[in-house]
């Protein structure tokens, strides 16, 4: 081969080569920050109480750093995540919607704690005041609208924190829960407190009517948590005591509801009775069939009910 020529052909070979290294790095280059970019969901972790914390945040795409946003903790249950609870309530979804900030913690060892014990040296009021100074400081967060809801133990818990703490959280909803008799014992709080109750009747975990049974360990019934609540906020009576419509009004399940407003400070206290209904998110995510089937009989979607709650209470 013509030397001349076989320079030509390895000169262009060479330079096809560079550009093809050029396009691939040039492609890895601008998918990363993309995706940096537009990642709305990330984990964090702090460290409190001796302990690394960690947590999972969902920050929709409108928030701009340069305007306040409300601030909404979701609390899973015995044995889940802060994953799981996002999953099955779809506040993500709801965040986006409307505009807010979710951050869902983890607790340790999937079960939360409401004060120091022997065994795990753990007490998660002071872990959740300690998460909301801290996610202040990583967003643009809205002092005033800062609220909490949990599932089952997360409900306890969001239950425990409007005792402990109502000075930094302006709404508290609490779903197949309710408060612990050790904790109401200690309820001495002068601050009103906005709450929502959702519950079913038939729950088999967190019953209804209360399991005092056992050394400070038992939960109070529903009915007296909604009372210690509209006595705490000095409610009147009932504003509203209806059963919404359902989208099968002739179907088992259905939904009453009792509110009381009027309260000191603007506060108020809403009750929401699933009729025979058991342990479960109403409206949430699931995969068993014969809980779809409910959910689609109620036609309630409780995240949706929580969120309408908190908007109408600002921390003053």
């Amino acid at each position: 081969m013509n030397p001349q020529l076989f320079r030509r052909i390895l000169i262009c070979l060479l330079s096809m080569t560079l550009v093809t290294a050029c396009e691939s790095l040039q492609a890895e280059e601008t998918i990363i920050p993309k995706k940096q970019i537009l990642a709305s969901d990330s984990n964090g972790d702090i460290s409190d109480q001796g302990k690394l914390r960690t947590y999972y945040i969902h920050t929709p795409k409108s928030y701009n750093p340069d305007r306040p946003m409300p601030l909404v903790l979701v609390f899973h249950g015995d044995d889940g995540t802060g994953r799981s609870i996002a999953d099955v309530s779809r506040f993500n979804d709801l965040a986006d919607q409307k505009g807010f900030i979710v951050v869902y913690p983890d607790a340790v060892d999937h079960k939360w704690s409401l004060s120091v014990n022997s065994s795990r040296k753990v007490n998660d009021v002071s872990f959740i005041s300690a998460l909301i100074n801290h996610v202040k400081q990583i967003r643009n967060i809205d002092s005033h609208r800062v609220y909490a809801t949990g599932f089952s133990r997360g409900a306890i818990l969001t239950q425990a924190l409007a005792c402990k703490i109502p000075d930094q959280i302006a709404a508290f909803a609490s779903v197949a829960g309710a408060i612990p008799v050790q904790i109401k014992s200690k309820c001495q709080s002068q601050t009103p407190v906005s709450m929502l109750m959702i519950n079913g009747t038939n729950d088999k975990d967190v019953h209804y009517d209360g399991d005092d049974k056992g050394p400070g360990k038992g939960l109070v019934s529903i009915p007296d948590t909604v009372d210690l609540w509209r006595s705490h906020d000095q409610c009147p009576s009932p504003t509203q005591s209806q059963q919404p419509p359902q989208a099968n009004p002739n179907e088992h399940f259905k939904v009453k509801t009792s509110q009381y407003s009027g309260c000191i400070g603007g506060s108020e206290v809403v009750q929401l009775s699933v009729v025979d209904g058991g342990h479960f998110w109403p409206g949430g995510a699931t995969q068993d069939p014969r809980l779809k089937q409910v959910n689609d009989q109620l036609g309630f979607n409780a995240s949706q009910t929580i969120w309408d709650f908190f908007q109408r209470h600002n921390q003053s």
